[in-house]
């Protein structure tokens, strides 16, 4: 019903996703690099994207790269890091048009393939050194975005309280990295690091689109450097402690809206037989609108201007957020745990799960139109080590029962509270 043609081969060190499609009149080009989570490289890591944005040994600027972009029709380049688990992902993505739609173009594939290999491999350096001109202004930008985040108190919030919910553990690193750590860094460092990046970190490609398969596989390969010393992920599972009741943080700032953010440890991960259940149970508790944080803590007691729940799929974390009034801080989280606990004591109907589970699978259908968000459900599950297409999500989910939502969310275990609130609000340290 959903099927998505992936082929995968391993060249030369590199992992090379093949995804024809006829749905769509671009093809997308992915380069994921990936690394274990570590403070000792997050922060050289974070800003990296921002340096390869500035430009290549044939196109020395940010406005010169543009204008070849421009030139290959308007493609699209966008470089960034995000964290997954317990690994560290930079993506490197470059949207063309199909030649297929472009009268008299049929090099633009090849072009595009060969700027992509120049963006990654051949910066904008000088004398084994970022330029460091650049290198102090792109500095200032990762600043900016780390200052960007203590402004935007959801974030910090949220930051704060894997902070303190997992302490001692790779999640906890910060994935735009650490002030401290960044003005430590030199333009020389910067670039000794990138050169081991792009050798070590395991690669994965993937290349969406109508195209010629055999022909795009020869493509990168004859273009990709040889990487004969990548590394081979590996990551434990690592051991956290268990609390016999949940730890409180609070912080106070000055700020108008409190922010009550709660984490959970579910016990359960993509690769688990009950993950399905469990993103029935989080949309039944509050992934949606109709969810029961919505209705029962923001609209029957008013006690938040949103309120919602998330999971960190491949960490095993369920984090529910809410912005609240500083003064509703015991109410408002009271509700909140008497929400979990309705869901444990299995106090949701028939109905509910139906449509959670019809929202779920629309949700599904809503990726699988977005070029980006099936090459990120494919890498998903290289990241898990567990292959689930849409058709075996779809039919994971419809098996769900009513029963295996309250079995998994007797695995949900409460672990960290955490308030950020005003000054002088009478809320104990």
């Amino acid at each position: 019903m959903n099927k998505i043609v992936e082929e995968n081969v391993k060249e030369q060190g590199i992992h090379i996703h093949v995804v024809p499609s006829k749905k769509f009149k671009t093809i997308n080009i992915v380069a994921k690099f990936r690394a274990p989570l570590s403070r000792d490289t997050i922060t050289m890591r974070a800003l990296l994207p921002y340096l390869l944005r500035q430009g290549t040994k044939s196109y020395p600027s940010e406005q010169a790269l543009q204008l070849k972009l421009d030139e290959l029709y308007g493609a699209v380049l966008r470089i960034d890091g995000a964290k997954k688990g317990d690994h560290h992902i930079m993506s490197v993505r470059l949207e063309i048009a199909n030649q297929n739609y472009i009268s008299d173009e049929s090099s633009i594939i090849t072009e595009a393939l060969t700027l992509l290999k120049e963006v990654i491999y051949e910066p904008n350096t000088t004398d084994d050194s970022f330029d460091p001109v650049i290198f102090k202004r792109e500095k200032e930008t990762l600043q900016q975005k780390m200052n960007a985040v203590i402004d935007d108190k959801m974030a910090y919030a949220n930051r704060r309280m894997i902070d303190e919910m997992c302490a001692g553990e790779a999640y906890a690193t910060h994935v735009h990295g650490y002030e401290e750590d960044l003005a430590k860094l030199d333009a020389a460092t910067m670039y000794k690091y990138y050169q081991s990046l792009v050798v070590e970190d395991r690669l994965d490609i993937y290349v969406l689109g109508d195209f010629d398969e055999q022909l795009m596989k020869e493509e990168l390969t004859s273009r990709f450097p040889k990487r004969e010393h990548a590394g081979k992920i590996t990551t434990k599972p690592e051991n956290w402690t268990k609390r016999d009741e949940p730890q409180v943080i609070i912080d106070k700032q000055d700020i108008q809206q409190a922010k009550l953010h709660l984490g959970y440890r579910t016990n359960s991960t993509y690769q688990d037989d009950d993950y399905h259940a469990l993103q029935v149970f989080n949309g039944i508790f509050g992934g949606f609108p109709s969810s029961k944080l919505f209705i029962n803590v923001r609209e029957k007691n008013s006690l938040a201007y949103y309120a919602a729940s998330r999971i960190e799929s491949l960490k095993g974390l369920l984090i529910v957020f809410s912005g609240i009034a500083a003064a509703d801080y015991e109410q408002a989280k009271e509700i909140i745990e008497l929400q979990m606990t309705a869901m444990k004591n299995g106090e949701f109907t028939e109905a509910e799960v139906t449509e959670t589970k019809d929202l779920l699978i629309n949700q599904l259908l809503e990726t699988l139109d977005n070029p980006q968000g099936i090459i990120e459900l494919l890498y998903q599950q290289v990241l898990a080590n567990k292959v689930m297409t849409p058709d075996d999500f779809i039919a994971g989910i419809k098996q769900v029962t009513t029963e295996s939502v309250r079995n998994i969310a007797n695995k949900i275990e409460a672990d960290t509270v955490y308030l950020l609130t005003s000054e002088g609000d009478g809320t104990d340290e």
